[in-house]
């Protein structure tokens, strides 16, 4: 059986898992060395004190996991998140991605964020294939943003409206990540995790 549910510290170590191959041989992450369990841990804390940060667990283990995070720092954009997910390499094609950003998503609407950003080192077809899927356009393309694994990358912005503005009024403030955990929990991601169980094999 497989569950979608919030991030615990105690997961440090099986997402490392599944980040390390993305760092040491792509450039799907700029990150150049791949943290400890005890600075992921860390970050869980960071991004969890004010976004979403969701895993989906088997009985072996973490299979992915995804999260919200500041778009940028400037008090304007606290309407605005930016996402990302991250598939075991093993479980890659099968749909799992797209149901657990799905559920993301949804989350973040219920949080009432306005705006959802993808940032996709290019070329990734695949990222690109499952934003789309999910209604993220195109917003541009930064040439040649970072250097790694001996290459320049280019990065493709893509977005997605999660709430349609009201430009007569301020726009309500996004819950806490407190409210969230208390208003959705278990039973908020229930429906993801069925259709979870639709993929073979995820034991």
């Amino acid at each position: 059986m497989a569950v979608i549910r919030y991030v615990r510290r105690e997961d440090a170590a099986g997402i490392i898992d599944i980040y390390a191959p993305y760092v040491r041989d792509t450039a799907v992450s700029f990150e150049e060395e791949i943290p400890s369990p005890d600075e992921y841990s860390r970050r869980i804390a960071k991004i969890g004190a004010a976004y979403p940060f969701l895993v989906c667990e088997t009985r072996g283990g973490i299979a992915a996991y995804a999260y919200a995070s500041s778009f940028r720092v400037r008090a304007a954009y606290r309407f605005s998140v930016e996402l990302s997910i991250y598939v075991a390499l093993a479980r890659q094609g099968a749909g799992l991605g797209k149901i657990l950003y799905s559920c993301l998503l949804d989350l973040l609407r219920k949080q009432g964020f306005y705006t959802a950003f993808g940032v996709i080192t290019l070329p990734n077809p695949a990222s690109l294939a499952l934003h789309v899927s999910l209604g993220f356009v195109g917003a541009g393309v930064w040439r040649k943003a970072g250097h790694k694994l001996n290459s320049w990358h280019d990065l493709a912005l893509v977005q997605k409206e999660l709430l349609k503005p009201d430009d007569l009024s301020f726009p309500a403030e996004p819950l806490s990540a407190h409210e969230v955990r208390s208003r959705f929990g278990a039973d908020f991601f229930a429906p993801y995790a069925a259709r979870l169980d639709e993929i073979p094999p995820l034991e």
